[in-house]
């Protein structure tokens, strides 16, 4: 026997689904990159983690920043934040691999 869904709990449903309508995404994104930023670097030993967390932060704000029903304030502030995230994001990521010697000749070795 399946119990019946009261009025109560579907009311909180429809006002759920409303509230998650697409007119609220600026809303939903702006509290997505607080509660991430709020979380950067909390966990110690984490650098990879915190990495990867630093570009999700950078491309909510970017979205954030392209968003037409944003004013012009926000997206710029959002704008420049994901600009001062991508800085670091630079900053903290690890210099490429260097390529091995047997890479290094197998490459000098098709250029000729």
């Amino acid at each position: 026997m399946t119990p019946a869904i009261s009025q109560s709990a579907q009311s909180a449903q429809s006002d759920y689904l409303e509230s998650a309508a697409p007119s609220s995404q600026p809303d939903l994104l702006v509290s997505a990159a607080l509660h991430l930023m709020s979380h950067y670097g909390t966990r110690p030993g984490a650098d990879a983690a915190c990495l990867k967390l630093a570009c999700v932060i950078e491309r909510h704000l970017k979205a954030l920043a392209a968003l037409p029903q944003l004013s012009p304030l926000m997206q710029g502030t959002c704008a420049q934040l994901a600009e001062q995230w991508a800085s670091h994001i630079d900053a903290c990521s690890p210099p490429p691999a260097r390529p091995g010697l047997l890479a290094r000749a197998l490459a000098a070795g098709a250029m000729a």
